[in-house]
């Protein structure tokens, strides 16, 4: 696990000692979220009543219940008639970064903008993803690569260039867009998408998960009407 590095993979108990539980976040522990209580007797053909006990389970990125708890999104269009769009993703309920442990994890936002007539007319996609080492995947680093031992798994990170990195415990990340719009009425729909691994075509949605999602109504032109989409 080595030293703690901001963004980097597998500092998940890192991540949960100092961005959830030093700041106060919350108490809970591990094995308090990812093995869910249930009432049970501890031990099978015994007198002894139920009691609360963890569940042997450990969900995670394959838990929808768990993916679907761990981000809030909030979407905006700050200027009134303006094609200007504001995206919020905000860490609210996992007491880690988001994604955590490995790189190949990823949480794409995806975003469309639909006419009228439903015809996409925009769109654009950010990855948040922890880095594989201790500075930002870049593919001005391929080169540099080549030379060193773990050379593949070196480049198969950097090669998919620069991304956001993961959402810490508490953290809120606000990206801005202004996508080029005419005049008119449309729907932005926005997507959170959990990826088992990122390094997979992205048409293989097998290991592709959407944990929430939202649609905001805006109007582009000279007024002031102001819009906001909230999904909790």
């Amino acid at each position: 696990m080595g030293k703690r590095v901001v963004g980097k993979q597998t500092q998940t108990f890192l991540e949960w000692r100092d961005d959830f539980n030093k700041p106060g976040l919350g108490k809970q522990h591990c094995q308090d979220c990812h093995m869910p209580r249930t009432m049970r007797k501890v031990v099978e053909n015994s007198d002894n009543p139920e009691r609360a006990v963890a569940r042997h389970l450990w969900t995670g990125g394959h838990s929808q219940q768990r993916l679907a708890s761990a981000l809030s999104m909030v979407v905006s269009q700050p200027d009134d008639g303006k094609p200007e769009l504001t995206f919020h993703v905000i860490n609210v309920g996992a007491g880690h970064s988001v994604p955590t442990g490995s790189n190949r994890r990823a949480i794409y936002l995806n975003v469309e903008i639909l006419d009228k007539t439903g015809k996409t007319v925009a769109g654009k996609e950010w990855m948040f993803a922890p880095s594989y080492g201790p500075r930002p995947d870049d593919k001005k680093f391929l080169e540099e690569d080549k030379k060193r031992p773990d050379a593949i798994a070196a480049m198969q990170a950097d090669v998919q260039g620069p991304h956001e990195s993961s959402i810490r415990a508490g953290e809120e990340q606000i990206l801005p867009w202004v996508p080029e719009l005419k005049p008119g009425d449309y729907t932005v729909k926005s997507r959170l998408i959990y990826d088992l691994n990122r390094y997979n075509d992205r048409s293989f949605k097998e290991d592709q998960t959407e944990i929430n999602s939202t649609n905001l109504s805006i109007t582009v032109k000279k007024g002031n009407l102001s819009f906001m989409a909230v999904f909790w």
